[in-house]
């Protein structure tokens, strides 16, 4: 099963820790989750955070970060629904923000992949064919997972350009 995720956290430089924010995912099949950490010291974001991101927090009830992993364990449950192949855009930090969630890489449900393949490395590769504009909830994880869905479904449509 595709899942096509997003998280946002507070990244201030390799003297501090990355906070978990917040997380959307959307499966291939259309299911969605969305939750935001109620742990995130939202008093580390700098202006950028600030601007972008904190303003779109506080739709849902924050949960703990523990609460956040058992859903997200039951969201992607390999009995029910498969083996996750995890979509991102610019994927890089998220994959860390999602293994954490679960504490180290390793510790990773069993059948979770240890990486996130990333949209924009298939963007690139297929000869940078113009995606979806993003629009005004950019930098909300549940809309941001929504529209790498929408980009990934765009892609299988396009033809590759050769270089």
């Amino acid at each position: 099963m595709k899942y096509f995720y997003d998280t946002e956290f507070i990244e201030n430089g390799p003297s501090e820790p990355i906070y978990f924010m917040s997380i959307g995912i959307v499966s291939e099949d259309g299911r969605e989750y969305y939750a935001e950490n109620s742990g995130c010291p939202l008093d580390r974001a700098n202006d950028w955070v600030k601007a972008n991101v904190i303003p779109h927090l506080g739709s849902v009830t924050k949960q703990n970060r523990y609460d956040i992993k058992r859903d997200v364990e039951d969201f992607m449950d390999i009995q029910k629904y498969g083996k996750p192949e995890l979509w991102g855009y610019y994927a890089d930090y998220d994959h860390v923000v999602f293994s954490q969630l679960f504490g180290r890489m390793v510790d990773l449900p069993v059948g979770f992949p240890m990486y996130t393949n990333d949209l924009k490395q298939l963007v690139k590769s297929m000869g940078n064919p113009r995606l979806p504009a993003q629009g005004k909830d950019e930098h909300h994880a549940l809309k941001d997972a929504q529209w790498i869905k929408a980009c990934y479904d765009r892609l299988q449509t396009v033809t590759v350009v050769s270089p």
